[in-house]
């Protein structure tokens, strides 16, 4: 099968160019943000390794930085995690996010806060 004539050229804009993100610096960010969440304890990649049901050893390799979590890992990683979600903003350039997802987790201290209060004045 043959392309005709009307298919359109797609072209990329002169002058567009997407920032790097090397894989270095995806995985190096995500250590650092795995060690800030969870620790940098043994113990640490074992609760990691039964959240996204992956091999400790790999999981070691996530908190060292020499690898980075497969796309599924990631996605399960950052449901679990407000660290590693920011950090992925952080990466993707949308601070606005960051920013709800601070404002999220302010919300949900400040309602711990205000049960302990009232459990406090019961």
């Amino acid at each position: 099968m043959s392309f005709t004539e009307k298919d359109r050229k797609l072209r990329s804009k002169s002058g567009d160019n997407f920032p790097e993100l090397s894989p270095s610096s995806l995985s190096a960010a995500l250590a650092l943000a795995l060690k800030t969440e969870f620790g940098a304890l043994a113990s640490s990649v074992k609760t990691v390794a039964r959240l996204t049901n992956s091999n400790e050893r790999a999981v070691r390799n996530w908190f060292d930085g020499k690898n980075s979590p497969s796309a599924d890992n990631l996605v399960i990683l950052m449901r679990h995690s407000d660290q590693i979600l920011r950090t992925v903003l952080e990466l993707a350039d949308r601070r606005d996010l960051v920013l709800a997802v601070g404002l999220s987790g302010l919300r949900a201290q400040l309602v711990d806060v205000l049960a302990a209060i009232d459990s406090a004045q019961s």
